[in-house]
């Protein structure tokens, strides 16, 4: 690739110098040879590229049929001049995307070669599998997703997530690829193959984030191939109509060149898929992977956003906050963790983590789906549950007001106390969020009604849906996508479906599942609400400068094409009109990345 910038810019420097010298060059032969032989050495790559694009009615075409009517009415310095400029434009234009690329590659540095496997040693990455254990040296890139099975470091995972401070990992914690391990020696066991891995799957959605064009693209495409011929047939009717009716030639061919590079659609082919992957190239900066320009272009007018609660409004992290008994704390943690010791439900395992007492004996165990368990413990008839568990077992109590999931227990029918545990509302600023939304912002939750109240008093969220399943949810969006663009925010593999049927689904990249992840059409890698906002300004800014860019050039065109046919512009004029145009564009759309 730099051999290739080298060799043109050569090319450019050489053209540039003996255009200068044919000025100093008095013999007229001398001069038309030079000229000619600047000519070809500009301009055969476009005749090259020409003849290979399927399409011939392109900017390559309408450069070179306005330079070689420049070259029949002997105008050799202009008919350069418009290949000199317009191979300068798409180099400058070449290196403004380079950049682009570069800015998204050098932050999503990714790509790993090798992996330390235990017992192999240095191994290509693609030997490894699920489950090898590998080694992380200070300063190396964490291969693989995997388990910290042994050691203690700091890493730095602003790859991934965005964020600058270094996070502490420790045994049993999960660290991603693409993490740089930064202070001590990791034994790590891979939970990914190198194709699975998050590193893997960020570069697959960069390198596929153009495969989806937005609207204006697609209308850009459409417009460019009815477009270029039109103004084809234009620029032969302006040398065509004055000459039958006895006007000058040459004065009519040259206006008719002028419109031709004018009308050249450089500027709008090239700011538009360059606004949206600046656009993701700035998401990516904040720890947001966008999968498509289309995805990002629908995020800058929303009307509705769905959040899933738990894991995305809150932590996700159960605690308890209150223990009320009629009985010593401690024996009554013991009886409830011995009585949940053989349930895997996140709220025992919270219990059962309080508990610092070695298990009670159980027997008679029965799990009541959606209501507790039932068991024994020793000659003590154990209930522990929700309410319907106590109603149903005519146990007296009374219910408690607390806010969270309430577990009760009873022994030998008789009330003994009960557990409050809530989940923690994830740091926020929703009022940023609310702003950013044409309608409303909507919770669709499987939780009960109290929890899910609760959480949108908090939030001050007017409209939420409880009790739902992943099925209720997908048909919520749905109903609400025929009034509007949806967003849905969620990160448990439950909510795959609905990530799927909204127009945009955002998921969770660090804690959340991976099939939310790939259902989703972007993943907020820090799993941090306030991306969303970021996200979003990024989206809107992005096409705000599409837009200008659009009308910008557009208008510039018009002004300078209408001054060609009334005789009073000049090829150099026509020139910047495509070329200063395409430039002026570029730059604009580039400070996308110095914005937000």
């Amino acid at each position: 690739m730099k051999k290739y910038w080298n060799n043109k810019l050569i090319k450019i420097l050489v053209s540039i110098l003996l255009f200068i010298l044919s000025y100093f060059i008095k013999i007229d032969l001398y001069k038309t040879v030079l000229l000619l032989t600047t000519y070809i050495i500009i301009s055969y790559e476009i005749y090259i590229e020409a003849i290979k694009e399927k399409n011939l009615f392109d900017e390559n075409f309408l450069m070179i049929v306005a330079s070689l009517g420049a070259i029949f009415i002997k105008n050799y310095h202009e008919a350069i001049l418009v290949i000199l400029l317009f191979q300068i434009g798409e180099y400058l234009e070449d290196l403004a995307i380079d950049k682009t690329k570069k800015s998204i590659t050098d932050l999503m540095n990714l790509k790993i070669e090798n992996i330390t496997l235990e017992k192999k040693g240095k191994v290509r990455l693609e030997e490894a599998k699920i489950g090898d254990i590998f080694l992380v040296k200070p300063g190396e890139k964490v291969p693989l997703d995997g388990i910290i099975i042994e050691g203690e470091s700091y890493m730095d995972t602003s790859s991934i997530t965005g964020e600058v401070v270094p996070k502490l990992t420790r045994k049993d914690d999960l660290v991603l690829s693409g993490y740089i391990n930064q202070n001590s020696l990791l034994k790590i066991k891979a939970t990914s193959t190198s194709k699975t891995s998050t590193a893997q799957r960020i570069l697959d959605c960069i390198e596929n984030s153009n495969d989806k064009k937005t609207n204006t693209e697609t209308f850009i495409t459409k417009f460019s191939k009815i477009y270029t011929p039109t103004i084809c047939l234009l620029a032969i009717l302006i040398v065509l109509i004055p000459t039958i009716i006895g006007k000058d030639f040459n004065t009519y061919l040259y206006r008719s060149l002028i419109f031709l590079v004018t009308a050249c659609p450089c500027a709008l082919v090239i700011s538009v898929p360059l606004g949206y992957f600046c656009g993701i190239g700035k998401s990516s900066k904040k720890g947001i992977l966008v999968k498509g320009s289309k995805e990002l272009e629908k995020l800058s007018n929303i009307d509705y956003i769905f959040f899933d609660k738990t894991g995305t409004l809150t932590e996700g992290v159960f605690e308890i906050n209150k223990i009320k008994t009629n009985m010593e704390e401690e024996y009554f943690l013991q009886i409830i963790a011995s009585s949940e010791e053989n349930s895997v439900h996140p709220i025992a395992t919270v219990i059962k983590e309080k508990n610092k007492k070695e298990l009670l004996k159980v027997s008679h165990y029965e799990e009541l789906p959606g209501k507790g368990v039932k068991c024994k413990i020793g000659k003590d008839n154990i209930l522990v549950g929700n309410e319907t568990l106590l109603k149903e077992n005519n146990i007296i109590f009374q219910p408690s007001k607390d806010i969270g999931t309430i577990v009760y227990a009873s022994k030998n029918n008789e009330f003994i106390g009960y557990i409050v545990i809530s989940d923690k509302i994830k740091d926020n600023n929703f009022s940023e969020i609310k702003k950013q939304v044409n309608k409303e912002i909507i919770i669709l939750s499987g939780d009960n009604k109290k929890q899910v109240e609760e959480i949108a008093k908090e939030l001050e969220i007017k409209t939420f849906y409880n009790n739902l399943l992943p099925v209720d949810k997908v048909k919520k969006v749905e109903s609400y996508k025929k009034n509007g663009t949806t967003v849905f925010v969620g990160d448990g593999i439950n909510d795959a479906p609905v990530l799927k049927i909204a127009d945009v689904g955002i998921s969770m990249g660090n804690l959340g599942s991976e099939a939310a992840i790939e259902a989703s059409d972007v993943v907020l890698m820090n799993d941090n609400l306030n991306s969303i906002n970021k996200v979003i300004d990024i989206a809107k800014t992005t096409k705000r400068k599409v837009k200008y860019s659009i009308i910008f050039s557009l208008l510039v065109k018009f002004i300078v094409l209408l001054l060609g046919l009334l005789g009073k512009s000049t090829m150099l004029l026509a020139v910047f009109a495509d070329v200063g145009v395409t430039l002026l564009v570029i730059i604009y759309v580039l400070t996308i990345y110095i914005e937000n």
